[in-house]
């Protein structure tokens, strides 16, 4: 299974590295002066709305493969929790309650992210200069980088602090 998922998940990431070099390489960057201040633009040679989509879209696959072995994961420790009886799996099963609460937040966080990605991927609102839309890409954006830096680590964290927990615990029996 881990096989599976290292290449799966290589396979996922190659292909969506080659994609943002591909969409990379249409960037044209222009400086602008308006009544003394410079600013800074960038835009596009080309539409590459399609290249956007089709990284998001395999990322998204990923995440939501992740989802499906973690509930997978947790549907069979509960299994084994029940057949050990309530005695050994009480302490176990606390601290899997809360690694489950960190799955769900990091994979909740992905799905609304993913949801304003797909919004801001629509040619009605991407082609739009409106105020609203331009907060929707600045709340887009952080929270892209929450999920990217804080909740991803956040979970690798609470999994290992887990393994670690149920290996000291195991030790000592």
């Amino acid at each position: 299974m881990l096989i599976f998922l290292v290449i799966i998940f290589l396979a996922v990431n190659i292909v969506c590295v080659v994609l943002a070099a591909i969409a990379l390489k249409n960037v044209v960057a222009e400086e602008l002066i308006l009544s003394g201040i410079h600013m800074c633009g960038y835009g596009y040679e080309k539409d590459i709305q399609v290249l956007v989509s089709m990284t998001w879209t395999l990322t998204t696959v990923w995440e939501v493969l992740a989802l499906c072995l973690s509930v997978w994961i947790a549907v069979k420790h509960f299994r084994d929790l029940r057949r050990l009886g309530l005695s050994t799996g009480s302490m176990i099963g606390d601290r899997f309650i809360v690694l489950i609460k960190s799955h769900m937040l990091y994979f909740a966080s992905f799905a609304g992210v993913s949801c304003l990605q797909f919004v801001n991927l629509s040619p009605a609102i991407s082609n739009s200069n409106l105020i609203g839309i331009e907060i929707l890409y600045g709340t887009q954006n952080v929270l892209l980088l929450v999920h990217l830096f804080v909740l991803g680590p956040r979970l690798v964290l609470s999994v290992r602090e887990y393994h670690a927990k149920l290996v000291a615990g195991s030790d000592a029996v």
